[in-house]
């Protein structure tokens, strides 16, 4: 029998493939408010950020962070409305595995709305789809995993937390929980495995196959169906 009975999950870069659409979103709306910025740019100043840590950055710019954003999120809603791109393999990792989960992002309601919560995932999760704006403190304070895992029923000792960036790790990490850091088909910055180590990791995968084959020596328990193919 495994000693974890919960499965927490970051949301961008780890559930669906959509940080490099929300740097394009958000560098052109940094470049049409006059500061000139491109994606990759974009990643390093804003991925896995809470919205009032980006809002903090472009005011420090001298940019007007709520215009900004309002910009960001209608290119961003609109790729959404075209494609909300899932990690590969991420549907095995959360069909196979009979254990509750959740998702605890830094990204705001309205943004999870028009994503995570419109795809075939949603339903694995029985309306556990969290976002800062559901605690006092975004990552990489742990309020968000210690809430996840108050709702599931389950001790943050007892949850595994998959996070592909560092203060997001840090989140769970300081919470009691296990945590994978996750690198995913479309990282891009350079070492990002290193840093996830760095950042406390007990485990970093690259990809869905190495999360999936990860989680089975945890002993977590298979669905019936699975079991059955087992």
């Amino acid at each position: 029998m495994s000693r974890f009975h919960a499965l927490l999950f970051d949301c961008d870069g780890v559930l669906l493939d959509s940080e490099p659409m929300g740097c394009r979103a958000l560098a052109q709306a940094v470049t049409t408010a006059g500061m000139a910025m491109n994606a990759d740019q974009a990643a390093a100043v804003f991925s896995g950020n809470s919205a009032q840590a980006s809002l903090e950055w472009m005011e420090q710019a001298g940019l007007d962070g709520f215009a900004v954003f309002e910009a960001a999120d209608r290119l961003l809603f609109q790729m959404f409305d075209r494609d909300i791109p899932l990690i590969d393999g991420v549907e095995r990792v959360l069909g196979d595995f009979d254990i509750p989960m959740a998702v605890c992002s830094n990204s705001l309601i309205r943004r999870l709305d028009r994503s995570i919560v419109r795809t075939s995932l949603a339903h694995r999760f029985g309306g556990h789809i969290y976002s800062a704006e559901h605690v006092s403190a975004p990552k990489p304070a742990p309020d968000l995993a210690l809430f996840a895992a108050e709702r599931l029923g389950v001790a943050p000792q007892q949850a595994i937390f998959v996070d592909d960036n560092p203060h997001g790790l840090r989140c769970g990490l300081d919470a009691g929980c296990l945590g994978i850091g996750f690198v995913g088909p479309s990282e891009h910055r350079a070492g990002h495995a290193q840093v996830l180590h760095d950042a406390g990791a007990h485990h970093v995968v690259h990809g869905m196959a190495e999360l999936h084959a990860l989680l089975t020596t945890f002993s977590l328990p298979l669905r019936p169906e699975i079991k059955e193919l087992t």
